[in-house]
């Protein structure tokens, strides 16, 4: 993932803590009416990683086990691999019957939809689109639209069309990436029409992009995209940070996280995801399965 690439001599020079909550964050949280324990979906970006073979996948592993060996260390799968095309439905039940029961896909709109007709007269690839993923069934977890990073304040009523007219009984949150969007934190108009319609805002931590680190929730559940630099000390203090934010979240009354570990280079992904579930597990009280990698060094 190349976006928030800085190099690595300027890592020490930004500031990379965590902004404090929005007041209409906590207003949210506070305001579900399902506190309780918190649900967690913790993975990675994509498991068709051969890098990872003698890591996270046992040596000698095929790549087309990937998916099973990936699904026994987390429960849930950021999953790009529709951004850049529509697979069919045989391809799809084959990846479910890979995964236990609890795992679910997290697919990303495909760039036909996002990036070619900007959102607009989609109604037949949006459809093509729901009837492909619609076969993950009780897999599917919430899908995430990333409008074009063209795409500011001009075309804000584009966006909410397309957001109006999907369907309600499907999960979804939205990343946005224009600077437009962040110039008094988060659009107050967008955030609105998020929060009235219940789709969620997608937090993206990236050291090259501090303006998408928002912290505004329109909902009572978070969607972090945390972007690494290659096990870079601050990599470390940044998830401790996001730790502690999360703990205040669920005692505010956090129902979901999900949270997806990205790398400019994925190979170091599964490291500093175990590290995120290490500490979450000793501050937070939850007891997530950290993945088994092989030759840990760290652990």
């Amino acid at each position: 993932m190349e976006f928030g690439k800085v190099p690595e001599s300027e890592l020490d020079n930004i500031d990379l803590t965590l902004p404090p909550d929005p007041e209409v964050t906590t207003t949210v949280l506070k305001a579900s009416k399902k506190k309780g324990k918190t649900k967690f979906y913790v993975g990675c970006a994509k498991w068709g990683r051969k890098d990872w073979i003698g890591k996270l996948y046992p040596k000698g592993t095929k790549e087309k086990d990937f998916l099973e060996y990936y699904a026994k260390q987390f429960n849930c799968i950021e999953f790009n691999g529709f951004y850049y095309q529509l697979h069919d439905l045989a391809r799809v039940r084959s990846w479910v019957e890979k995964v236990p029961k609890d795992f679910i896909f997290c697919p990303k709109f495909t760039e036909s939809i996002t990036h070619i007709r900007r959102l607009k007269n989609v109604k037949a690839e949006v459809d093509a689109y729901l009837e492909v993923v619609a076969e993950f069934k009780k897999h599917l977890g919430p899908i995430f639209l990333m409008p074009h990073p063209q795409m500011g304040l001009k075309h804000l009523d584009t966006i909410e069309a397309f957001i109006a007219d999907f369907p309600k009984d499907v999960d979804m949150f939205l990343e946005l990436r224009h600077k437009e969007w962040y110039q008094d934190g988060y659009n107050p108009e967008l955030y609105q029409f998020l929060k009235k319609n219940k789709r969620g805002t997608i937090i993206t931590d990236a050291a090259g992009r501090r303006d998408c680190v928002h912290m505004h929730l329109s909902t009572p559940e978070c969607f972090i995209r945390f972007v690494g630099n290659a096990l870079h000390p601050t990599d470390y203090s940044r998830i401790d940070e996001w730790v502690q934010r999360i703990k205040k979240w669920m005692a505010e009354g956090l129902e979901t996280c999900y949270f997806f570990m990205h790398q400019h280079e994925e190979l170091h992904s599964p490291e500093l995801i175990k590290y995120f579930i290490v500490e979450l597990n000793k501050h937070c009280g939850t007891d997530i399965k950290p993945p088994v990698i092989h030759n840990d060094q760290l652990f």
